[in-house]
């Protein structure tokens, strides 16, 4: 059976017994900000088993696409060195939601192995939790007493978390011995005997005592990687030779001209299999919704990915490789995820973006590590790694794994963490050091917000102390998701007190006001805000929703708010994006935020538990944030823009008047950020401009670019120009022995040009050739070295630049097909360059 073949007839055979074929869950859990990915095929059927939710269904059946690369199960470091584990996989899995239980799912498992897909019963062997005693005489209708094996909580008893649902599981475990001898060997964690089918049967929630209680309605969570069954159904001893992998494996073989070995400790096969795995993953997170980021599941997307590229260099591919997989992938799945048809194109040039930006630092980073590991005694300062994630971007795990394969040396990982913990408390604490503090601890009061609907409240005093006031109602909206502060008036006993600032301590909302306030608890309190300011704030918050969902309609879906400021004057949106949005998507997206203002949409909140809220069509929430039971949900046209969030909004989208994007930039790598305006702050912006002279300056820089691209055209023609010597170079090549070596002076004016002419030069020398290409720039002799493929190793342009560079003073190197040097003896340039053939001759 094909691995096609093998899902589809799992699907038809619970089908046929009464379960609702349900579609695969994004990977990318968007109705779940506990989670970075989809991690198995229960989640979407999270709420369900909390007793949260419920389905117009009590049987269900699906393939789930799953990704363990982080947290509790991450499979990321076992990929590549053993045959069955994966950061990405398919869990074919059915599910009883208080129907059947443990007698028709033990019984249905055995029908598909046994009667359906022929596996030999004597090589199967079940596992059941020590005092499951109903599990352990089902299967004795089935298994002999031998071969159904008792195990304690660590591999057979379930739990979702430290409470919650919770029960005994059964597991189904496949013997690969030749002599069926593997009993041993179950649970054991090896290849010879492996768990195939995982059958959870959730009876009980666990109490905060840790007690165990059953539960009224009774589940059934199965589990079986279709990868594996696959190995075992098409009798390959690894997942990887199964047709599921085969395809990527091959192609990558044809790039590198290299041949795929099964052996686990092989360098090649180890890379090969890496870069199959890590390819499915990158893909189907992105199509789903994600992109390689700086933190939270973007940071394990961009690990994964430099973990992938690393070990394409170690397979001698320099250039980005791992983007060209994905056709064969979109190839042989996208007939089951269509997803990864659709967003193709997007999914390339991700990776493609990600691996040129990697690949520019990896040669930087990889030198400093090796001097590193040359002066270390066995292990590599924190210090050093650090270093290296800070500056080149390498991930830590990708340093352990240099330093172990490369070098047979750790890293001291422990003084890494305590580097980065302590950049991030510095940034922390830059971040609080324009805030005021607020002593939450001293603070025993709760505060109770009006502001949605009230711009002023009749309140009493519940703390004071100094310039900080704590009322029981108050309008004043607390700094917070990236909302400004209200300003306003508290009067107090006839004083008035402006109010700068508004924070939260605890359930308190504390008011920061210019003077200390002279007041005692329970006398009475009047708050005004500043109307027009709050107005212009809610108009700027409004149109940071539309300009969300705008962005991600023109830019697509993969686009996930990273940070914002919504204050009165202006908007600032970071976004996940991989490249700078033209000019002409940029006209878009402000095009469609203007469209639906003056659609004169009605905005309006609901509050919603927070299970329902999450199943909203089309609702953005974020990751990591801490949602209560109940959540605020802001609908800006249901089918537009639905989010959580809990700041202060227009009330029909014609309020907020106009938006403009005032500007575009990159802040780190694939964050994005835009600056606009909206409502009354656009001609006050504009007057801005003319008054600062910024649109002078605004048409001075688009002189200055005009200037360059009329530069960058000229170098161009000088380029055509000096091409044309590249043949006379080329028939004019010495012999130094069977080697043909060119060598000339060009009057190049910048490095990058002298190197593009040595690009040409050594296509036009094809095979069996050096060439050297030198010119004086900046009153300093460059030298550009370059060698064809098959020499490289034997000839490499770094050392051969590097010993002509000495003879002028000076040094340099690079990789084996090209490289740069320079010096400051002009006078010697010549000589060195005659001499050139016989210093690779005698090389």
């Amino acid at each position: 059976m094909t691995s096609h073949e093998i899902r589809r007839s799992f699907l038809e055979f619970f089908e046929a017994r009464g379960h609702r074929i349900v579609p695969s869950a994004p990977v990318i859990p968007h109705g779940d900000p506990t989670l970075l990915f989809t991690n198995a095929g229960m989640n979407q059927f999270k709420d369900v088993f909390l007793g949260m939710g419920k389905r117009d269904y009590v049987r269900a059946a699906d393939t789930q696409k799953c990704i363990r690369a982080s947290g509790k199960h991450n499979d990321l470091e076992d990929v590549g060195v053993d045959t069955y584990h994966h950061t990405f996989f398919e869990m074919l899995g059915n599910w009883s939601f208080g129907d059947y239980f443990k007698s028709e799912a033990i019984q249905w498992s055995w029908e598909l192995l046994t009667d359906v897909w022929k596996l030999d019963p004597e090589r199967l062997y079940a596992t059941v939790y020590r005092t499951d005693d109903e599990s352990f005489e089902l299967w004795k209708r089935y298994l002999p007493e031998e071969r159904i094996l008792r195990f304690d909580e660590k591999d057979n008893f379930w739990e979702m978390g430290e409470t919650g649902p919770c029960g005994p599981c059964t597991e189904i475990h496949y013997d690969r011995t030749p002599g069926k001898t593997g009993g041993p060997l179950v649970n054991a964690g090896v290849q010879e005997v492996i768990e195939i089918w995982n059958n959870v049967f959730i009876e009980f929630n666990r109490m905060p005592d840790g007690s165990l209680q059953p539960l009224a309605a009774k589940h059934v969570d199965t589990g079986m990687g279709l990868e594996r069954v696959t190995a075992v159904l098409q009798g390959k001893p690894s997942n990887y030779d199964t047709d599921i992998f085969q395809p990527l494996i091959a192609f990558t073989e044809d790039l590198c001209g290299r041949s795929y070995v099964a052996d686990l400790d092989h360098p090649d096969g180890i890379a090969m299999r890496v870069i199959a795995d890590h390819v499915r993953t990158l893909s189907f997170a992105i199509a789903d919704g994600a992109i390689p980021g700086n933190e939270g599941r973007g940071y394990v997307l961009r690990r994964i990915l430099r973990r992938g590229a690393r070990y394409a260099r170690n397979l001698g591919l320099t250039e980005p490789v791992l983007w060209k997989h994905v056709d064969i992938l979109a190839k042989t799945m996208g007939d089951v995820f269509p997803e990864l048809l659709e967003h193709q194109s997007l999914i390339e040039r991700v990776i493609r973006t990600e691996e040129e930006q990697f690949l520019t630092t990896l040669d930087n980073g990889r030198s400093e590590l090796a001097l590193a590991a040359t002066a270390s005694e066995g292990q590599i300062a924190g210090e050093v790694a650090f270093r290296l994630y800070d500056t080149f971007g390498f991930p830590l795990d990708l340093t352990e794994l240099i330093a172990r394969e490369e070098y047979g040396i750790s890293v001291d990982v422990d003084a890494f963490h305590a580097l980065l913990d302590a950049q991030r408390e510095r940034s922390r604490a830059a971040r609080k050091r324009h805030v005021q503090a607020v002593d939450e601890t001293a603070i025993d009061a709760a505060s109770h917000f009006v502001g949605y609907s009230a711009t002023e409240s009749q309140s009493e005093v519940l703390y004071v102390e100094g310039n900080q006031i704590v009322i029981a109602e108050t309008p004043f909206y607390a700094e917070m998701g990236g909302q400004v502060s209200d300003t306003g008036t508290i009067t107090v006993g006839g004083s008035t007190y402006e109010v700068e600032d508004v924070r939260t301590a605890g359930s308190a909302i504390v008011h920061l006001c210019r003077t200390d306030v002279s007041a005692s608890v329970g006398d009475a309190a009047l708050a005004k805000l500043d109307v027009p300011r709050r107005r212009d704030i809610q108009r700027e918050h409004s149109a940071t929703h539309l300009l969300h969902e705008a962005l991600r309609q023109v830019l697509g879906t993969h686009v996930q708010q990273s940070g914002s400021l919504v204050s009165p004057e202006h908007l600032r949106f970071d976004f996940s994006h991989f490249e700078k949005p033209t000019d002409d998507q940029l006209q878009t997206i402000e095009d469609i935020v203007n469209e639906k203002i003056f659609e004169n949409i009605d905005v309006y909140t609901e509050d919603l538990p927070i299970e329902q809220a999450r199943s909203v069509p089309n609702v953005k929430m974020f990751f990591g944030d801490k949602y209560g039971d109940r959540v605020r949900v802001v609908f800006i046209d249901p089918t537009f823009s639905v989010e959580f969030c809990g700041g202060t909004h227009v009330r029909n989208t014609s309020e907020i008047g106009l938006f403009r994007i005032l500007h575009e930039s990159s802040i780190a790598s694939g964050v994005r950020r835009i600056e606009a305006v909206a409502g009354r702050s656009i001609p006050k912006t504009i007057a801005d401009l003319v008054h600062h002279g910024q649109l002078l300056a605004d048409e001075k820089q688009r002189l200055q670019d005009r200037i360059r691209d009329l530069e960058r055209e000229l170098a161009a023609l000088r380029t055509g120009e000096l091409k044309n010597v590249i043949p006379d170079l080329v028939a004019g090549a010495v012999m130094a022995g069977e080697l043909k070596v060119a060598v000339g002076k060009v009057n190049a004016e910048s490095m990058d040009q002298l190197k593009e002419l040595a690009d040409e030069l050594r296509a036009a020398l094809k095979t069996n050739g050096v060439g050297l290409l030198a010119a004086i720039i900046d009153e300093k002799a460059q030298l550009v070295c370059v060698s064809t493929d098959d020499i490289m190793k034997a000839k490499p342009a770094g050392k051969l630049v590097g010993a002509a560079a000495q003879q002028l003073g000076g040094g340099g190197g690079g990789k084996p097909h090209l490289a740069t040097a320079g010096g400051k003896d002009l006078d010697r340039l010549d000589n060195v360059l005659s001499e050139f053939p016989n210093l690779v001759a005698n090389f």
